[in-house]
């Protein structure tokens, strides 16, 4: 798996108005450009000035038509192979204007730059269309976007220390779930480690579960403050008591930035001296790595996972905290429990750990997952959060329903499968992950185990969808080898 970061395209011949092709999808983290879609057209703001419409990305979440996607779905994409359409993802879901009602469900296709005219884009809706008519869902539209699936991917780790004005500037050096980690021989391929598991009750063995293709990556080639301060100069008599106000908390500020550049300036002194050389940032070795495959066993899912074998010694086991997701700074508190819990009823029994750590423990159930139990308004929906090495923290929202993805090698051999989708919270959110956050474990509020996050897809460096591997079947794949394997036990 891996991320679909294409260049904007040029020279496709199309016959949409070419405002609808650059604003239909305006919103989304990385504006992916439309070719074509079904149903009514889609609002532009005329004039010069006119400021295009906001869109996001919502999800689907019991609707009739997730009892039969698998073969629907699998019906659309040969429909779309017959068709010659190089398709790289089929994504269910609906639209929105920012802060309004989501219209009707839309299969929402990738596919690769400039190699579908606005004709054939058409043709391949309508058949598209006759499928779902056919099969009952005469209401749901189709819509073809560009895409293309290309893959990304010393001493002690130290240990977490809660309420320390410098918490986040450690916390990739201690061994908190997001902890940053790459192939000592290819250090750029960069990914993120996303469990700590047993090997079993009966040997101290702890293992990093993560994507095979960060621990293996394929062979691809390819301080304002101060200066802020200063605008202000020396007070002034009979100056603005506001101007007063604000020079005096910008000069506390400053000075608690002087003593954090000191002591951080001591804490790169450390990391200089210590890990500086690979060698000495070496935690541990590939263990069991299987071969990707997709469409894997009757569920279909990529199977992309692999264990590293963690150095007993680059831990400290006294101050070890397990499966713990370091919630950070990035988002507060109170917005943090809005997001996860937008119903006032589950808003006011949840308790947000106050060392900033969620704990892992648990795993949704696929039933969860197809039906989540969480209201937003309205609407189901499961809302989602994780730690990455290139995004840090982020909230987003799963679907219920499996999104189809396209992966063709470098002989045109064919390989599908389907995974979980998680879109941004919201347009202001922007990007749930990016390159670089494949291995990341998703969970819940709760810190139930959703899925490991193996890529996304998106026309620039930012993502509109993300995938996932389900836990609850990813677990059976570990089981397999490590039959005795079990989540790291919770340490109090």
């Amino acid at each position: 798996m891996g991320y679909l970061s294409p260049p904007l395209p040029s020279g496709i011949s199309r016959k949409t108005p070419p405002l609808s092709a650059f604003s239909d999808f305006y919103g989304l983290p990385s504006n992916p450009v439309s070719i074509y879609n079904t149903g009514d057209l889609w609002p532009v703001r005329q004039g010069p000035e006119a400021q295009r419409v906001l869109r996001e990305a919502r999800l689907i979440c019991q609707h009739p038509i997730q009892d039969v996607w698998p073969m629907l779905g699998k019906r659309i994409y040969e429909l779309l192979d017959s068709l010659g359409v190089q398709w790289s993802t089929i994504d269910p879901v609906r639209f929105a204007e920012e802060g309004k009602e989501a219209g009707p469900l839309y299969l929402w296709v990738g596919v690769a730059p400039r190699s579908l005219s606005f004709e054939h884009a058409r043709a391949a809706a309508d058949g598209c269309k006759e499928i779902l008519s056919n099969a009952h869902f005469p209401d749901a539209e189709v819509a073809f976007r560009e895409s293309i699936f290309t893959q990304s991917a010393g001493p002690r780790l130290l240990s977490h220390i809660p309420f320390d004005d410098h918490t986040a500037i450690r916390n990739p050096f201690t061994p908190t779930l997001g902890i940053q980690i790459a192939p000592r021989d290819t250090p750029y391929f960069e990914g993120t480690g996303a469990l700590y598991l047993r090997e079993s009750s009966q040997t101290d063995r702890v293992f990093v579960l993560t994507a095979r293709h960060v621990a293996l990556p394929p062979p691809v080639h390819p301080n304002k403050l101060s200066r802020h301060l200063d605008a202000f100069g020396e007070a002034a008599e009979g100056e603005n008591p506001r101007l007063t106000a604000t020079r005096q908390e910008l000069q506390g500020k400053l000075a608690k930035a002087q003593t954090t550049i000191v002591d951080i300036d001591e804490f790169h002194s450390e990391i200089t001296k210590n890990w500086t050389l690979p060698s000495q940032r070496v935690i541990g070795h590939i263990l069991y790595a299987p071969p990707i495959s997709v469409s894997t066993g009757p569920k279909q899912f990529t199977e992309d996972w692999a264990v590293i074998n963690l150095y007993h010694e680059k831990i400290d086991w006294d101050g070890f905290r397990g499966n713990v997701v370091y919630l950070g700074n990035k988002i507060s508190v109170a917005d943090f429990v809005k997001k996860m819990h937008p119903h006032p009823e589950g808003r006011s029994s949840y308790q947000y750990p106050l060392d900033n750590l969620l704990q892992v423990k648990g795993v949704v159930p696929e039933e969860e997952i197809r039906n989540p139990k969480q209201l937003d308004g309205n609407e189901e929906f499961l809302p989602v959060v994780k730690n990455g090495k290139t995004t840090g923290v982020t909230i987003g929202r799963g679907t219920g329903i499996e999104s189809f993805v396209r992966q063709y090698d470098n002989y045109g051999v064919k390989r599908t499968s389907m995974e979980i989708a998680v879109y941004p919270y919201s347009y202001r959110d922007g990007a749930f992950s990016a390159p670089g956050d494949s291995g990341s474990i998703v969970v819940d509020g709760q810190g139930r185990i959703i899925g490991l996050l193996t890529g996304g897809t998106g026309t620039s460096d930012s993502t509109d969808v993300t995938y996932l591997t389900p836990y609850f079947w990813l677990d059976e794949r570990v089981k397999e080898v490590f039959p005795n394997s079990y989540l790291y036990p919770i340490v109090y």
